[in-house]
Parts: structure tokens; sequence; C-alpha cells
């Protein structure tokens, strides 16, 4: 490859990192900026919400590099930068301060921003979003007060915070629309069962239940819920989602849902324009559709194939979407895609009371999406590996404990062959 060559990676996340060490990794010796709009170098974001924001030491899942590695590797970073306009013609990036950065390859990895909530006294003192180091660090101090802690969102992130506030004392309310948590992704009995662990643990839900604001002087004192109550609060945590960063990208280069229009190798409908992590709005043929993911395994995935994908190299996209969470002392991991209310009841195998089970939710006949809670002998693989099969499978024998899920899974494979 020509050392001429100018690649810009416009996003310093995991996938925007990834993408930067894969350029290497893969060979190429040209140029390489990196612009980022925090401070920081690529870090990952899943001890956010876990155990940095309970006060321990950073953890990572070892995926990004230092600033050793940076230097060594000849990356020229523009940290603290936001890239504001493209021109595709001419091959240019134009960052906030005005500095022009001529590309050969570009690729946008901007991620995404916190959804806000836009009622009266959401700009008061207290009132938290969480997306950033300096975010958690923040609301890591404010445990040692062990405040009343009210979360807006019965999410992952919710879920997650609410399980390191009741670790540090506070006492927390979930405030959550829904008639459960995690309503689309996880369906009612699963919901469910996420809203009884938070219970064993003196957390306190208030279901069906919106805001309509925040009521306070110079800091937050309550939350005011849509039907006229108030719930006492000395920290507000917000976690309704989040909507892509496309920064810099043309309105006609986007999807319907918000997100960068790619393939499965991240390219876009411009030539030498490339999208990856969050903000990827990507074909998915698995499913049939397009699909966005906002989790940390697909960023890394996302960003190694734009990196290939930029250097013309082909690379494999496995369209069933990877995560997992950590709450008290149950640990979950989930593999697929779908509306959970859509699909009806799951498939569970193992003891749901007992906190250790795999659940796999059917279309046709066909698992779609599956997870499992504690089960770490078997893990997330078989589910991966029935939703790849995309062949039939007996639901009463992939509830039976007795009958091995690898077994199962070897039968779909050959199904589909």
């Amino acid at each position: 490859m020509s050392t001429e060559q100018v690649f810009v990676i416009v996003g310093a996340g995991e996938a925007g990192g990834t993408a930067v060490q894969t350029l290497r990794a893969e060979g190429f010796d040209g140029r390489i900026l990196l612009v980022g709009a925090e401070d920081h170098l690529p870090y990952e974001r899943p001890a956010l919400s876990k155990s940095y924001l309970a006060g321990g030491g950073y953890t990572s899942e070892g995926s990004l590099q230092d600033r050793e590695w940076y230097d060594d590797h000849r990356i020229e970073l523009r940290l603290g930068r936001r890239a504001v306009s493209v021109d595709r013609a001419a091959h240019t990036v134009v960052l906030d301060d005005g500095e022009p950065l001529d590309y050969d390859k570009l690729l946008i990895a901007t991620g995404a921003e916190p959804r806000r909530l836009d009622v009266p006294g959401a700009d008061l003192l207290g009132v938290y979003y969480l997306r950033t180091l300096e975010d958690s660090e923040a609301l890591a101090r404010r445990w040692a007060s062990t405040p009343d802690v009210v979360v807006v969102g019965a999410g992952w992130i919710g879920l997650e915070v609410a399980a390191v506030a009741r670790g540090r004392g506070c006492k927390v309310t979930v405030v959550e629309p829904n008639d459960v948590p995690l309503a689309a992704s996880m369906g009612p009995r699963i919901g469910g069962f996420f809203a009884d662990v938070h219970r064993k643990h003196g957390v306190e839900f208030r279901f069906g239940r919106g805001v309509s604001g925040f009521r306070g002087t110079d800091k937050v004192e309550a939350v005011l819920t849509d039907d006229g109550d108030e719930v006492p609060a000395d920290v507000v945590v917000v976690g309704v989602g989040v909507v892509p960063d496309v920064g810099p990208l043309d309105p006609d280069l986007l999807a319907d849902d918000g997100g960068a229009r790619v393939d499965m190798r991240m390219r876009t409908d411009v030539p030498d324009v490339f999208a990856a992590g969050d903000i990827a709005s990507v074909d998915n043929p698995l499913y049939g559709r397009r699909i966005r993911v906002e989790h940390w395994a697909n960023a890394l995935m996302d960003g190694q194939i734009a990196a290939r994908s930029m250097l013309g190299r082909p690379s494999d996209f496995d369209p069933a979407p990877f995560f997992f969470t950590d709450q008290y002392d149950l640990g979950m991991e989930y593999a697929g895609w779908g509306d959970a209310r859509a699909m009806g009841p799951p498939v569970i195998r193992g003891d749901l009371d007992a906190g250790e089970f795999h659940a796999f939710w059917l279309v046709e006949g066909v698992v779609v999406a599956g997870m499992h809670v504690n089960r770490w002998d078997d893990g997330i693989k078989p589910v991966q590996d029935l939703i790849h099969a995309q062949a039939p499978v007996d639901p009463d024998r992939l509830a039976d404990t007795a009958v091995p899920l690898a077994e199962i899974s070897v039968e779909a494979s050959r199904a589909q062959r």
C-alpha cells in the first residue's frame, strides 16, 4: 500500500479504535488520522455502567490499545475535535476548528448520544446521563453519600445503574412507561424475571409511568411522574435510549432508523466513505431488514470489517448481534435480534426461579434469538449455533435439559445442509 494514501477515521470509540488497529495489523503503512470528540484515546464502555460505576478501577476487555501503541504506529490524533462537514467530491472532511483533512478513504464511526428528556427541570444539577468516562466518574462519586436515586428507564443501562446504586447502599426507584423492564428485547416473562431480581435487592418500580418533569431549585429534589405523583430524588439517571450521532454524513446516506445506510462490508452508497459501530444501519440478510446495533461486540466487529473494506479485502459479518450484562450476581449473554413482544413466549430451558436458565425465541420453529443466565457450562455458543443454522427445532427437546444443547445444534446444522 502506498505511503501516500491517507485514511481518516472520524470517531474515536470502540469501532474507530478497532479500525485503526486493524488497518495497521493488515499492513497499511499510509497516514492514519483519528478524530475524536472526547479528549481520550479509544476506550471500552461496558465498565462505565458496571465495575467502574461501582467505584472500582477502570477495566477493559483488552481489545484497545494504550498511548504508546498509537505513537509507535504513527497514528495522528485529533482529540477533542468533531467533524462538521464532508466534501465528497473533493475528498475532504472539515473539523470544528476549521481544519480540513484530505482523505483517500473515510470512516465515520461517531457512535451515539443519549436521548435527552425535554421536560421542565431537565437541566437541574443532579440529573445525569451515562455515556462517557466523566459521566461514570461523576456518578460514582455521588454514591458515597448514599442518595435517593431515581432511574428513568428500565432498559439495560437503567437496570445496571440500579444494581450498582443498590450495591452502594442507595435507595433506588425505577420509573418505566412499560409494564415490565426490557419489554421489547425480552418480553413480559423474562422482563418480569429481571424485575423480580431487582425487587429482591430492594429496588422499587413505578411501571406504566412516564416523566413529566423534575422539581428542584438549584438541584433536583423530585421526579414528577405523568400520573401526578412525585418521587423524591437526590440523583436522577436517565437511560431512555440513544440516538445515532451521524455527524457530518449527508441526509441522503441515512436509513429510516437514523443511522448510516451500509452493506455488510460497512460501505455507504458513496465510494471511499464507510460507516461503522452504533451509527451503522446494516442490511442484515438473516433478519431480512436493516438493523442498527448499539453494543460493544458489534462495534468491535464493525471496526474490523470497515478497516478491511477500506483496504479492499473481504471479512465475515455475523448477522446475529451479541451483548451481555452483569447485575448483582447475575451474568447474562444474549445473541440474535427480534421484538420479543411480537414473537410470543420464549422456550425456557433450566430453572427460571433459581436464576439459571437458557431462553430461546422462535419464529416458525427456527431460533432467531436466545440468551442464558448464569449457565456458563453451555454459555451462549449453542444459542449462536442454532441461530446460524436457521433450521426448525423441536421446542420440547430444546426445553429438555436431559438433551444436550450441542446435540440439538448439530441436528439443526445437518438439517440446514
